[in-house]
């Protein structure tokens, strides 16, 4: 038997040299992230700050600590412009590439494209991470199971808005008018209904003007906000759509310090190039900018430091949409490592696995301390129930010349917020013949 048993060993080794070598260790001591990305178009400037934040961090895992446990992350971008069938096409190209954990996470930063991947992400067993975008009620684990709204969705984020607009007046906003100009997509149409259940509530009067894509045309709806004269504006844009936002308003004479955007009208890449109209308008963020928090300081130290940086303009290292992808690239490796501690430290993990970490993160203050990350994103504690895991931001106001920020946490209206989301998932489960349930 010993003769058969080395042929069968020679065999096997000489099968393994025949491979390109990429394969060959890609299920040994490589973790492959597929990077859906988009660099070009009216929106490519926003997702090179965030997805060169995203690389850098991974880049300084695998500098600083040699992996994660000895397994190096690699990553593959492939480029969506921010297209919905492009991303279709990306994502199952990508998925290729990786036979063992089909790319372990997958991050479209579009909500269409999320919306479209949904289903097929269930069929091929591979998690959907859509982390302040995307379908609100994925929130719901039982439902969808390898969707993943991480941090905060649109409808908690936009529950958290009028709370701190209240604020500024009493606790109250009965009587007032909020105009809602938004992007008009999925992406915009998302926080609708939360909006409304909140103004139905407060007793407030939302008028809602749609904006078309890309966004660079905007002088009739800013007419119509001369005419509405709303006592706020919230603003739900991306890309050129913001920088032109501010500009119309500065023309028309409303006061930019009355406009309050999401999280993704809310960065420099939006109010540098509105110069002194983007003075006052304040969004809502989930992370902080600068270079403050030593997980961004270290990124500069460590991988340019050794001229390995994905950006190309420096400058933008310590940016919100920067800081934005180095946080999520922090939740992506947090749940590699999560789940390496279940399933084999040292390990290649599959999509199944990824799955199961996401929904049992438990990314506390004492975590985020030892990872450099402190305020930089806030605590993450997911379950079956909760693919959220946070729900809350903060806001933040231009002051001409950077971010400053003007509120602590806070968090939505979960009371009124998680019913409407139940409510919908629930009906998407009946229309597609699923059971919920938990997954173990």
């Amino acid at each position: 038997m010993q003769p058969i048993k080395q042929a069968l060993l020679a065999a096997a080794a000489a099968a393994a040299l025949m491979l390109p070598l990429g394969q060959a260790l890609a299920q040994a001591n490589e973790q492959f992230i597929a990077m859906p990305s988009y660099r070009v178009g009216p929106y490519g400037a926003n997702g090179q700050a965030y997805y060169g934040g995203m690389i850098d961090y991974m880049n300084y895992v695998n500098i600083k600590e040699g992996g994660v446990n000895g397994v190096k992350l690699t990553w593959e971008e492939c480029e969506t412009e921010y297209n919905n069938a492009k991303g279709v096409e990306c994502y199952e190209r990508l998925k290729a590439k990786d036979p063992v954990a089909h790319g372990t996470v997958f991050n479209v930063m579009a909500t269409g494209i999320t919306y479209a991947l949904i289903e097929k992400s269930v069929q091929d067993k591979v998690p959907l991470l859509f982390p302040g975008y995307g379908r609100t009620d994925a929130v719901d684990g039982s439902v969808f199971p390898y969707a993943f709204p991480l941090v905060t969705t649109y409808q908690m984020q936009i529950s958290a808005i009028v709370k701190y607009l209240a604020s500024k007046n009493n606790g109250l906003l009965a009587g007032k008018k909020i105009a809602y100009m938004y992007h008009d997509s999925a992406y915009g149409k998302e926080p609708i209904v939360a909006l409304e259940a909140e103004a139905a509530l407060g007793k407030f009067k939302v008028v809602q003007i749609p904006v078309a894509h890309p966004g660079n045309e905007q002088g009739a709806q800013w007419l119509r906000i001369r005419q509405e004269n709303p006592d706020y504006v919230i603003f739900w844009g991306w890309g050129v759509m913001n920088q032109t936002a501010m500009k119309a308003a500065q023309k028309v004479g409303y006061p930019r310090d009355r406009m309050i955007g999401s999280w993704w009208a809310g960065s420099e890449e939006d109010t540098v190039p509105a110069g002194e109209a983007a003075k006052g308008y304040m969004s809502a963020t989930w992370n902080v900018a600068g270079d403050t928090p030593p997980a961004i300081a270290g990124i500069k130290s460590v991988v340019y430091g050794a001229n390995k940086g994905n950006m190309q303009d420096k400058s933008k290292v310590g940016s919100v949409l920067y800081n934005r992808g180095v946080s999520i690239a922090i939740v992506t490796v947090e749940a590699i490592r999560n789940a390496q501690a279940k399933f084999g430290k040292g390990k290649t993990i599959t999509g199944e696995q990824m799955r199961w970490s996401l929904e049992n993160l438990n990314l506390n203050n004492a975590r985020l301390q030892q990872l450099g990350a402190t305020g930089l994103l806030p605590e993450i504690k997911t379950s079956c129930q909760n693919h959220e895991g946070s729900g809350k931001i903060k806001i933040q106001q231009w002051d001409g010349s950077k971010w400053v920020l003007v509120s602590d946490w806070i968090e939505g209206n979960k009371s009124l917020i998680h019913p409407l989301f139940q409510a919908s998932a629930a009906k998407y489960a009946k229309e597609k013949g699923i059971t919920p349930g938990c997954m173990k």
